[in-house]
């Protein structure tokens, strides 16, 4: 058994407690948006935890095309984990077949889609530098007035659906603009500082934001809203400079070692605000507004629990890691300006299953005076997007959004809501592909704009 094989096996071992457990109570078959489409037991987490099983017993060949493509054809939602009344760790497992799969050179294929994302993987999203010149790049395209006219007019559809597509989530990145709804700032327009109320002055929560990659790179605007949100209730900004990629894809798509370079990265930039040597009685907490990155942030612990320079660290990191609609719902929301809108809202995944965090927007949501909230049928099941499922599985991704927009659309909802840069994308080329007519845009900046609307920002000159 070589090493790589021995990994899965030890993280299989791990959960043999809750694999033994398992009744075959079937509760995971329909939480499973994968077996939903296709109905095979092989696409399921219980037929999937067979496969991995299989492998690291030696009974079936890690190279085999088999394994691989079930495994690869997972989107790692994670919904079986909240279905799963024996509890099995799921996405871990996942997380160590996809390592497996890579490390034996059977992922060398996958299609022009796989091979550009592990490229970047390794070569963009660890440095910095890098990753700003993709994503200044990619913002140049999303906000050129010739990008603007090929989505509009449809040109590129005619062309290519696949290319339509990615532009589509592309061009959904942008602040949202839709008159009488969100009147967003781009860079370079007036700027706005919260005004906190006199009585709110002293004793500021201190709070670190997790920008994170994607989110900084194509959601700023939802970023500095988070900002912004924080100040008005009673908390104190602290910037950290040296924060890298969470390591979320990396992790996801097999790439642990790369994952774990990034945390110890994260957990050297920020572990000054949480221990004593900063505020022995008031550290910092990390908010995350991206659902994947907090997920991956809050298991930090078990990526690096082999470290032992490590492992003490990290548990101690993600324990002060909170979703920002969770800690704005673990205090009294500041109430803002009224909006008039019918709301739905669509779980992430990664949110909903894998941090348990399930009630928390919807307090968020229901704390701004004139929002009307409609449940959304099916909230906390996949969209479909998972990283670049939706370019790499085509026809797999299309039909579990299509299920997703048709349910938005009976909510008759004109603004829906999500927490995570990869659904917002998925969710906003799915209203324009299927014809809803509503805006997405991010649950904290639909608060933000609340607070606009009741003048607790002051406007400032850029200059």
């Amino acid at each position: 058994m070589n090493r790589i094989t021995s990994t899965l096996h030890t993280a299989l071992d791990a959960e043999m407690d809750k694999i033994l457990g398992c009744i075959h109570c079937g509760l995971c078959l329909p939480a499973c948006p994968t077996y939903q489409q296709v109905g095979n037991e092989n696409d399921s987490p219980r037929g999937r935890i067979y496969l991995m099983r299989a492998v690291a017993e030696g009974k079936l060949d890690v190279q085999s095309p088999t394994f691989s493509r079930h495994i690869d054809l997972c989107l790692g939602c994670r919904a079986c984990e909240t279905a799963c009344p024996a509890g099995v760790n799921y996405g871990h497992l996942l997380e160590h077949a996809r390592e497996t799969i890579n490390e034996h050179g059977t992922q060398k294929g996958g299609g022009f889609q796989k091979f550009m994302l592990r490229l970047a993987l390794r070569h963009v999203f660890p440095y910095p530098n890098r990753l700003k010149a993709v994503f200044a790049v990619n913002r140049w395209m999303r906000d050129s007035g010739l990008m603007k006219w090929a989505y509009k007019s449809g040109l590129v559809r005619k062309i290519s659906k696949k290319a339509d597509f990615a532009l589509s989530l592309l061009m959904t990145t942008a602040p949202a603009r839709k008159d009488g709804v969100m009147g967003r700032q781009r860079d370079g327009e007036t700027k706005t500082t919260p005004q906190n109320p006199k009585s709110k002055i002293q004793n500021l929560k201190p709070v670190a934001v997790f920008t994170g990659c994607v989110m900084e790179g194509l959601f700023k605007h939802a970023n500095d809203a988070t900002k912004r949100v924080l100040e008005v209730n009673n908390c104190q900004n602290i910037q950290v400079a040296k924060q890298v990629c969470c390591g979320a894809l990396h992790a996801h798509s097999g790439d642990l070692e790369t994952a774990r370079k990034l945390a110890r990265a994260n957990i050297d930039a920020f572990e000054r605000f949480l221990t004593s040597d900063h505020n022995p009685a008031n550290p910092a907490t990390i908010i995350i507004n991206a659902a994947g990155c907090g997920a991956l942030l809050k298991e930090y612990g078990e990526l690096l629990k082999d470290d032992p320079r490590y492992a003490e660290r990290a548990v101690n990191f993600s324990r002060h890691v909170k979703d920002a609609t969770e800690y704005l719902a673990t205090g009294e929301i500041r109430q803002g300006a009224e909006l008039k809108e019918a709301v739905t809202m669509d779980a992430p995944c990664h949110l909903y299953h894998a941090q348990r965090v399930m009630t928390a927007p919807q307090k968020v949501l229901t704390s701004i005076p004139g929002v009307e909230y409609r449940p959304l049928a099916g909230m906390q099941d996949c969209c479909g997007g998972a990283g670049i499922y939706n370019l790499s599985e085509p026809e797999m991704s299309e039909g579990i959004l299509s299920d997703k927009i048709e349910k938005v659309k009976a909510t008759g909802a004109k603004v829906l809501v999500t927490a995570n840069p990869g659904c917002h994308m998925q969710l906003g080329a799915g209203a324009r592909m299927f014809k809803a007519d509503c805006q997405v845009v991010h649950i904290v900046e639909l608060l933000d704009e609340s607070y606009r609307k009741a003048g607790f920002y002051q406007q400032s000159d850029n200059s």
